[in-house]
């Protein structure tokens, strides 16, 4: 029996999210069959699914769809309700400092910030606080296409912080969305606690 995944149009991360979730649910010689519409998809897929003990093939259909076939008996025999479920990592904070990601095009890098944000709800291990400051505080205020996604973050136990210098500079002190406000001393403070930091 086969199992289709369509991530066609889908933005990076997206089609390796859908594959790892879809994964999961295979029971014994199942196939995963992959839709995607670019070639940089394919290879992502690919060296997941590898890095899972399974085999995938792809070929192209036509113009932008590829078809990724990923075979393995003993991929879905993990607990999925164990698999799915995040733990909060104590000492990971992730720092954002911007509504865009990278150097180069504004609007690809609003693109690039929005899916980091997604993938940040899709790890095994959540990070223990998130900070925003400067532009980045913009993502946790109204009208931010992020709000869905930190909503989800906050309900799961991690702590959203934004800085209120920052949101009253743009204007914002009213429209905060998601966490709480913050000052530069508890974002120094956070920031010195942290094992680990990851900066967009």
């Amino acid at each position: 029996m086969k199992i289709q995944v369509n991530a066609i149009g889908d933005a990076c991360p997206i089609p390796v999210i859908k594959t790892k979730k879809a994964m999961q649910e295979l029971k014994g010689n199942q196939v995963l069959e992959v839709l995607v519409d670019n070639e940089t998809a394919v290879k992502n897929v690919t060296k997941f699914a590898n890095s899972m003990g399974a085999e995938a093939v792809s070929e192209k259909l036509e113009e932008k769809k590829y078809r990724i076939e990923i075979k393995g008996s003993e991929i879905g025999d993990t607990d999925t309700e164990e698999t799915c479920k995040a733990e909060i990592k104590g000492d990971t904070i992730v720092v954002v400092a911007s509504d865009k990601m990278g150097e180069g095009n504004d609007e690809l890098g609003k693109v690039l910030m929005k899916g980091f944000i997604f993938a940040v709800t899709q790890l095994d291990e959540l990070p223990k606080t998130m900070l925003f400051y400067n532009g980045g505080a913009t993502l946790t205020a109204e009208g931010s296409d992020s709000l869905e996604d930190l909503k989800g973050l906050e309900e799961q136990g991690v702590e959203i912080l934004t800085c209120g210098t920052c949101l009253n500079y743009y204007g914002l002190t009213e429209k905060l969305e998601v966490g709480t406000v913050t000052n530069m001393y508890n974002i120094v403070e956070k920031m010195a606690q942290a094992g680990r930091i990851i900066r967009p």
